[in-house]
């Protein structure tokens, strides 16, 4: 067995004589966390706070002395930064984890940079020109790092350059398309992290991220229905939207069972609840709707609970 979990322990404890104290130490062994393992949690926080921290203070260094600094001297100081930050990630010897955090810092300065590049020219490009600038800068670190913390950071450039691109640009544009596009780019990306690791054999992306992409996608569409609901009369992209939505909530709910995985279970429902309640509120606004919504919504929720206890009580079975 590669690596025994509290699931293997419960059932080998249920079918045989397994004595506690064998138990206890196969428990301390493999599923209790023990100094190593909180010196590794605080190596790692410890970690991303200098990180952080560090490129936080220089966002506020340069807005601190903005007028008593040369504008060359602002490029200069952030360029160099970052093309420090880059060497030392590449040719030295330092453990992966750190050369990763350095191209996160170098990847957050790189807005920096933009923002100080527009502001001392007065480029007076829009909003979404600076996001996607950055976006398309960064691309080929987030690619070849394979890097979570900055394939999040990726994500969310994405997603605020077509939501500023839509508002500034793209006049066209309905809501509805909107959230139609970000739903489809964001479950695209979902997919494309579960199951291209999986095709070429490469290790998978933590849970975190990828549990935090599908919320992002169910909170896409879960917005853009509810509010296409009350659309009259209803934009093309809602029926778009709609049938997407459908397909990736019975692929998703097919997923979350075949992993036994209950976020997946129970953010979906979720969701449905979210979309149902809204429907029954563009029927009527009346105090008794209003009553049934609230009626509707906690005995729903009552019944997602119910279930998901069985599921767990049965996978752990």
């Amino acid at each position: 067995m590669p690596k025994i979990n509290r699931e293997d322990i419960q059932i080998l404890c249920n079918h045989s004589n397994w004595s506690d104290a064998g138990v206890q130490k196969t428990l301390e062994e493999n599923i209790y966390n023990g100094v190593p393992s909180w010196q590794r949690f605080l190596q790692l926080l410890l970690l991303a706070l200098g990180v952080s921290f560090t490129a936080a203070g220089i966002v506020f260094f340069f807005a601190y002395n903005w007028a008593d600094l040369h504008k060359f001297v602002k490029l200069g100081l952030i360029e160099a930064l970052i093309l420090i930050l880059i060497l030392v990630s590449v040719f030295t010897k330092t453990k992966p984890l750190i050369k990763k955090m350095l191209l996160l810092a170098a990847s957050i300065l790189v807005g920096v940079l933009y923002a100080v590049f527009g502001q001392v020219y007065q480029t007076g490009a829009d909003a979404y020109d600076f996001f996607l600038g950055w976006t398309l800068f960064v691309f080929v670190w987030v690619l070849f790092s394979r890097f979570a913390p900055l394939w999040t950071l990726f994500v969310i450039l994405i997603n605020t350059t077509l939501f500023l691109y839509a508002e500034q640009v793209a006049y066209e544009w309905t809501e509805m398309f909107l959230y139609a596009l970000l739903f489809t780019i964001n479950g695209l990306l979902l997919v494309g992290f579960i199951w291209i690791p999986k095709a070429l054999k490469l290790p998978p992306f933590p849970s975190w991220f990828v549990q935090l992409l599908a919320l992002a996608t169910i909170t896409c569409s879960t917005i853009g229905i509810s509010g296409g609901i009350f659309d009259e009369p209803p934009a093309p992209s809602f029926g778009i939207l709609l049938l997407l939505a459908l397909i990736f909530y019975g692929t998703g709910l097919w997923y979350g069972l075949k992993t036994k995985s209950l976020f997946y279970i129970s953010i979906i429902p979720f969701s449905v609840i979210i979309i149902i309640s809204a429907t029954m509120l563009d029927f009527s606004e009346e105090a008794s709707m209003l009553f049934a919504i609230g009626v509707f919504i906690v005995a729903s929720i009552t019944l997602l609970i119910k279930i998901l206890l069985n599921y767990q009580k049965k996978w752990a079975s």
